[in-house]
């Protein structure tokens, strides 16, 4: 395959952000959000996805966090979209179960061409740190509706807010790896019947 590399940027009146992804990197993140625990998360999908992000963001933090997490979800979305190209060879579904002391979490993704997500998750806590838990949500809203995948979250037990997020972000990297690596077996054929995602 050949290289699988894109970098986005999405300057807007609340937001000014760039991403950089690499599908084939070796887990490496340098992120600069002014969102520390949204950094932390960012890390998980790196580390577990094996992808290289670089994500620099200026938003209005001052307000609130919901713009810029919203923002980094709709531009990584659109640099896997990019770096992914018309996925050919490639997997195309991924999953994963993840642990992390008392929770669990399955992720389940697909790059249909088909922008979903379903996602089954109480979180314990409204926030953890100053990060408003609902904003998860609107991270995987935006990458899905851009990367153009369906994606499934469930978080299947947990009572610890941290644990959760921590399962739902590292099985989130590890399904993307999945479903992004090449199939040798599909011999860069598409991986669908209608010749076409």
């Amino acid at each position: 395959m050949s290289e699988r590399i894109a970098t986005v940027s999405r300057d807007t009146q609340e937001t000014r952000i760039t991403v950089t992804v690499n599908l084939d990197g070796q887990g490496r993140l340098d992120s600069q959000t002014g969102v520390p625990f949204l950094d932390h998360m960012l890390d998980q999908i790196a580390r577990h996805g094996l992808i290289d992000l670089d994500i620099k963001a200026d938003g209005d933090v001052h307000i609130d966090d919901h713009h810029t997490v919203e923002d980094i979800g709709i531009t990584l979305g659109q640099a896997f979209h990019q770096a992914l190209g018309d996925k050919r060879g490639i997997y195309r579904y991924g999953h994963a179960y993840v642990p992390l002391d008392e929770a669990l979490t399955r992720v389940v993704i697909d790059f249909s061409g088909r922008p979903g997500l379903f996602m089954n998750v109480e979180f314990t806590r409204e926030n953890i740190g100053t990060l408003d838990t609902q904003l998860f949500w609107e991270f995987f809203q935006g990458f899905v509706n851009h990367a153009r995948a369906t994606l499934h979250i469930d978080n299947l037990k947990g009572f610890n807010a941290h644990h959760q997020a921590e399962t739902i972000f590292k099985a989130f990297g590890r399904a993307v790896r999945m479903a992004a690596s090449e199939d040798v077996r599909m011999a860069g054929q598409m991986p669908s019947t209608k010749g076409v995602l």
